[in-house]
């Protein structure tokens, strides 16, 4: 029957909830790295649907392209070598018309996907406009410790006055890896210095880069959903990743601190791994952020007065069960707080029941001269990290009067016989509390 439609193929919830982020990515500016690799893997065609969904969506689209295996296929068809020397490809005069040919090949075949408008596809009625052109502005590498790279460029400058008008007459601007100068030369550039750049000077709301991994992974393996900044410097320098998500990293944390608020690193092997990560709470890669002067962190015996200032009030009004200070110092391991400027202004707990596989989330507050901020987004995203770590794949909680919080954010109402067992004798009938589950 129609009716019993399995909730896993319901997209009415997901597509209203993706609702916010549709009307906050409005009119933005993004700038995505499509490298050379995500054009031969599998999802290469689900990607170009994704980005025409963007287009749709009033998001305005720059393109970079690269051309890493192609360029190789090219040399290595011709017995030539291929030379790289600290993540730049050395490009001597005899190979340049190889590397030429080889983006041209590639930016040809994104131009004849971008076009598709067949019936019965996501690209039926698109009608995309897409330019390219002479818009980065480049110099040569030059000679580097003692290494002539040749045809190798770095950026000058992004022709970033061109693209915008580009923008605004609802095109979308593709650029390739080569640059040109003023003398009339082509330079093989690295895509990720020409997206970094053009992010930087557009102005863009985000820097996304494809990759082959879907982000960064801690010693455990466990995707980090978000970075500062200062984290991902530490993880750059153990040179624990791939060269190329290394690339990738460094790129995004160049453009972070010059200004693009977000960047971000996904999977071309994930399909729909772009609008996962635009368009839900969980995302599917990693988000580089600026270092903040606010601190997210686990929390510490020295933090147990500034929590009891900030639970007190929410206890007196019965919204939050009564601890004693005693009973924070025990417990203080389950915690997680934000700092600012030395001040506990937001914390949140997870107590673990590690045989049913589950963690109740508890004392989620947040001080009131603090909220409005996300903050306690940030909160309930670091104990689904928590939990997620620690193997528990449903996250439940009790609460009297901040439900509609919880069920806009995933929660959804249970009763009382689908907690654990040791939580279901622990119930307070006296206090009613309304029950919520959520599955990591």
């Amino acid at each position: 029957m129609r009716n019993s439609v399995p909730e896993e193929f319901n997209h009415v919830d997901w597509f209203r909830h993706s609702s916010p982020y549709i009307n906050a990515h409005r009119g933005k500016t993004f700038v995505i790295l499509i490298p050379g690799e995500a054009i031969e893997c599998a999802h290469f065609s689900s990607i170009i649907h994704d980005l025409a969904l963007l287009d749709s969506l009033g998001i305005r689209l720059v393109l970079v392209q690269g051309a890493r295996p192609q360029i190789s296929r090219i040399l290595s068809d011709r017995r030539l070598p291929s030379r790289v020397e600290d993540d730049y490809r050395v490009t001597p005069q005899d190979q340049l018309m190889d590397v030429i040919q080889a983006s041209a090949a590639v930016r040809v075949q994104l131009e004849a996907r971008l076009s598709m408008g067949l019936s019965n596809t996501p690209m039926d009625g698109a009608r995309l406009k897409v330019c390219s052109g002479n818009y980065v502005i480049a110099r040569p590498l030059g000679v580097v410790d003692g290494i002539d790279y040749g045809h190798t460029g770095e950026v000058r400058r992004i022709d970033s006055e061109a693209i915008f008008r580009l923008l605004e007459d609802d095109n979308m601007v593709l650029l390739p890896h080569l640059g040109f100068s003023p003398t009339g030369e082509v330079f093989n550039l690295k895509s990720e210095d020409v997206a970094t750049q053009a992010a930087i000077q557009l102005k863009a709301d985000k820097l996304i880069i494809y990759a082959d991994e879907a982000g960064v992974f801690d010693a455990s393996g466990h995707l980090y959903s978000e970075l500062l900044t200062k984290d991902a410097d530490a993880i750059l320098k153990a040179r624990s990743l791939s060269s190329i998500t290394h690339a990738a990293l460094e790129a995004c944390v160049q453009a972070v601190r010059s200004g693009v608020p977000r960047a971000h690193l996904i999977s071309y092997h994930v399909n729909g791994g772009l609008l996962q990560e635009l368009f839900t709470r969980e995302g599917s890669g990693t988000m580089i952020d600026e270092d903040s002067y606010e601190q997210l962190r686990p929390a510490h015996i020295d933090d147990v007065g500034g929590m009891m200032a900030l639970l007190s009030p929410l206890e007196e009004k019965g919204i939050l069960v009564r601890r004693s200070r005693e009973l924070l110092e025990n417990e203080i391991d389950r915690f997680i707080v934000i700092e600012r400027d030395g001040a506990i202004v937001a914390c949140a707990a997870l107590y673990p029941f590690e045989q049913e596989y589950a963690g109740e989330l508890a004392c989620l507050a947040v001080s009131p001269d603090y909220r409005g901020s996300n903050r306690g987004e940030r909160l309930l995203k670091g104990i689904e990290q928590s939990a997620k770590k620690q193997n528990l794949s449903t996250l439940f909680l009790l609460t009297t009067r901040t439900a509609h919080w919880f069920m806009e954010r995933g929660f959804k109402a249970t009763t009382l016989d689908s907690l654990p067992t040791k939580k279901q004798a622990l119930y307070n009938y006296q206090r009613n509390s309304k029950i919520f589950s959520k599955m990591l």
